[in-house]
């Protein structure tokens, strides 16, 4: 699926997953392990199109924090090997 995303939005979600894993590489001194930054940062990257009730919502941010942390532990694999070499 990735590789049939437009270039921009590939380059963005590349930087984007490379600053959250770099990120998550420190969890030991920082504590924010891909867990703790999916929860804090799927909200904001994927929501129902329509207003819902506060339990669909709740389970809408819990599946989109899921695929959030997949894509930060494995974003080497899903977005090229050498990630770091973005910065």
């Amino acid at each position: 699926l990735v590789n049939q995303l437009p270039e921009a939005n590939l380059i963005l979600l590349r930087h984007l997953f490379g600053v959250l894993h770099h990120i998550e590489q420190n969890s030991g001194v920082n504590q924010m392990t891909a867990f703790n930054l999916a929860l804090c940062i799927a909200p904001n990257m994927l929501w129902l199109p329509s207003p819902t009730g506060p339990e669909e919502e709740s389970r809408s941010t819990k599946k989109v924090a899921l695929l959030v942390q997949f894509l930060i532990e494995n974003s080497g694999e899903i977005f090229g090997g050498d990630i770091a070499s973005l910065f």
